[in-house]
Order: structure tokens, then C-alpha cells, then sequence
């Protein structure tokens, strides 16, 4: 039975691995103008293309009871960008993007979205928005329509072309979370954490809570802060010398650093986080109740993320920016968590080196626009 014809009561709940999501673009359901390029479909996700358009606006907003491009008849603030060819998005401006891709959901499925991992590393700050949004980076059950972006370049301007992608897509059923007993199981059976080659015992309240890692050798940087200025051009890979754009930070004696108001950090986590085949992974900001620091977070870990023969699981890179004042971090402390998510079946492909994955043996490492040391 189609993907898109079978009932919410009869089937469990889950993310769409990479089969499903191929069936959804077979039955036109996830529709495009252009075809689908080779490496969209991700274990559990679609990576989102920018379309031909870009559109300066002076400030984010919400459509509430309008479509997107009746606020933005509104709201523009001159001629549309040309992006089929490469254009420059200037850093603090705020940019409203139609993407290639639009959607015809039926009334079982609803997705969700996020920045892929290199656009969070470069502090690019993006959001999912569709007709009649009442909150972002969310796609309600049975929408029909098209789909835009958001895109608030922070630290550095970027140059961008049609078919950049700089979000991705997750369709689901019902409620994929795993429950906090779920989560210990599965730890014990396959351990979710590790520090080395051991595993660690985790910290485990509505999902699992990730610490921070500044500590290392004395001439190992533990973090780089942006410098706020430069331009990046998102189609060069390993292209740039990470000094022009990036300072590095190293550890106290103690084993802390302070965050200075509004910069950028790259940071790792103390974890070595595994997503088992089964799962997928979303990162929630955690933001402490006197609200000086907050995880600035990528957001998605596909499944098989750490996971495989020897591998002992890997990293989270996060990026962390201090708000009003200067905030101290110690290692060691709690700075986000992951909410684990069911998929409806084993997907057919896994993240990894096998289908091009970047950042599956991470360290401390910035995005994959930067020459690797």
C-alpha cells in the first residue's frame, strides 16, 4: 500500500527512513520542479534546495492567516536576488527563500525541519516557514504547498546559488520519541555513549543529556571563536585557512573558558554520541533558566551516526554563544540534550563514509568549507 494512503491508526508510529522517503517523491507527495539530485534522500531526511529567488526583508515574521508570498509582497525590500547564479547573502540581513521542493501531505503525516550540520557551523541561521505558519521548522499534518526558508547569515556573509542546501526535511507518524525507560534499555543493550573505547554511563532525563569537553593537551585548542567578518562561498570545500576566519581557544588550568558576549564558539561535546540504525537523533538547545549561554545546534543525527565496526562513537560539535554577559563554562557541564526518535523501519542506506557523510569520525571540527589541519 502507498506511503501516502495507509491510515495513522494502522501503522506505528516513526520517522520515514529512506525507502519511504523515495516512495513520497515516486507518488509525488514530496513534489519538485526540478528533479531530485543524487544525495537529497539522507537515512531520514531530505536535504532542501534553495530556489531561483531570494527575497531581502526587514525582519523575520510568521504568515499566521496569509500565504508567504502575500507577506512578502508586503515585506520586500527590493528587487528579488538572481540565484542561478552565485549571489552574496549579507551577514545580519534576513533573506526569505522559495525552495525547490513543495509538499502534499497526506492527513497522517507531518515533518519537521532543521539547518543541516555545515550550516550551523557557520552560524548561518535558518528556518523552515510555510503558508499559514504559526511556528517554524514545523509542516502540519496534510499541508499542500510550497516551502520556504528563512536565512540569517550571523558571523559570516555567504554566497549561495540555486540547488544550495542549507536545511533538511523529516516526515514522520504519530510520536516517534522514545520514552526515558526506552532510552536506558537500549543503552544497556547497545551503549548510546562512550568516552575512549569504554562505555560511559549516561545522563538520562527526557532524553540524554550532553556535556562539554574543554579539557586536552595544553597545545590542543578545545574551541575556536569566529572572527566576525569575511565571506564564504558555501560551493568551496576544504577551500579556506581556518586562521583567516577562526580563533582558537584553549583550556584554562582549571579547565574552563569564558564566553564572551555574543561571539560565535565551536566547542565538542565530552560524548562520543552513537544513533543506532533503528534510531535518529534530534539536538534540543538546552538554555539554564538565567539564560546566559545557549547551544546555537545543528539539530539532526541520521542513523548509524557513530556507529559501525570500531567505532566507538563520535563527537557532537556544537556551537555555543553567550547572551548579556560573560558566561563561564566549565568542562564537564551540561549544555544540550538528543531526544531519540523510532524510524518506521531500518533504512535502506546509513550515515557514513559509505553515502558521502562528513563528519562521522569528527573531533573538534569546523565545517567542510575549511582546509582540515
Amino acid at each position: 500500500m502507498p506511503i501516502s494512503q495507509q491510515n495513522e491508526v494502522q501503522s506505528p508510529s516513526g520517522l520515514l527512513p529512506y525507502q519511504h522517503l523515495a516512495e513520497l517523491v515516486d507518488q509525488n507527495v514530496i513534489r519538485a520542479d526540478v528533479p531530485l539530485e543524487a544525495g537529497q534522500l539522507q537515512p531520514a531526511s531530505l536535504d532542501l534546495r534553495l530556489g531561483a529567488l531570494a527575497y531581502r526583508v526587514p525582519a523575520s515574521f510568521l504568515p499566521g492567516d496569509a500565504t508567504v508570498e502575500e507577506r512578502l509582497r508586503d515585506l520586500q525590500m527590493h528587487d528579488a536576488l538572481d540565484l542561478t547564479r552565485p549571489s552574496l547573502l549579507e551577514r545580519g540581513c534576513v533573506y526569505i527563500i522559495p525552495l525547490e521542493e513543495g509538499l502534499r501531505l497526506p492527513s497522517d503525516l507531518a515533518a519537521k525541519a532543521n539547518p543541516k550540520s555545515t550550516t550551523g557551523r557557520l552560524d548561518v541561521f535558518t528556518r523552515l516557514i510555510t503558508d499559514r505558519a504559526t511556528e517554524f521548522d514545523r509542516v502540519p499534518h496534510g499541508y499542500h504547498g510550497k516551502l520556504y526558508v528563512e536565512v540569517v547569515p550571523r558571523t559570516f556573509s555567504v554566497v549561495v546559488q540555486r540547488g544550495t542546501r542549507l536545511n533538511q526535511l523529516r516526515v514522520y507518524r504519530g510520536r516517534p520519541g522514545l520514552e526515558d525507560t526506552d532510552l536506558r534499555g537500549l543503552h544497556h543493550r547497545a551503549p548510546l555513549v562512550y568516552r575512549g573505547e569504554e562505555p560511559s554511563e549516561p545522563i538520562i532525563d527526557e532524553g540524554l543529556w550532553i556535556t562539554i569537553n574543554l579539557q586536552g593537551p595544553d597545545d590542543e585548542p578545545v574551541g575556536y571563536r569566529a572572527r566576525p567578518h569575511g565571506l564564504i562561498d558555501l560551493s568551496r570545500l576544504r577551500h579556506y585557512d581556518p586562521a583567516d576566519f577562526w580563533e582558537p581557544v584553549y583550556r584554562s588550568r582549571r579547565g574552563s573558558i569564558i564566553l564572551n558576549p555574543d561571539d560565535f564558539y565551536i566547542l565538542a561535546s565530552r560524548e562520543q554520541i552513537r544513533v543506532p540504525p533503528e534510531l535518529a537523533a534530534e539536538m534540543v538547545a538546552y538554555e539554564p533558566p538565567i539564560g546566559e549561554f545557549r547551544v546555537h545546534y545543528a539539530g539532526f543525527f541520521d542513523p548509524g551516526f557513530g556507529f559501525g565496526e570500531g567505532i566507538y562513537g563520535t563527537r557532537g560539535v556544537l556551537e555555543v554563544r553567550s547572551h548579556e554577559v560573560p558566561f563561564l563554562l566549565e568542562h564537564g557541564q551540561i549544555v544540550a540534550r538528543l531526544v531519540y526518535e523510532r524510524l518506521l523501519e531500518l533504512p535502506e542506506q546509513l550515515y557514513g563514509t559509505g553515502i558521502g557523510s562528513s563528519y562521522q569520525h569528527q573531533g573538534l571540527t569546523l565545517s567542510k568549507q575549511f582546509r582540515q589541519g
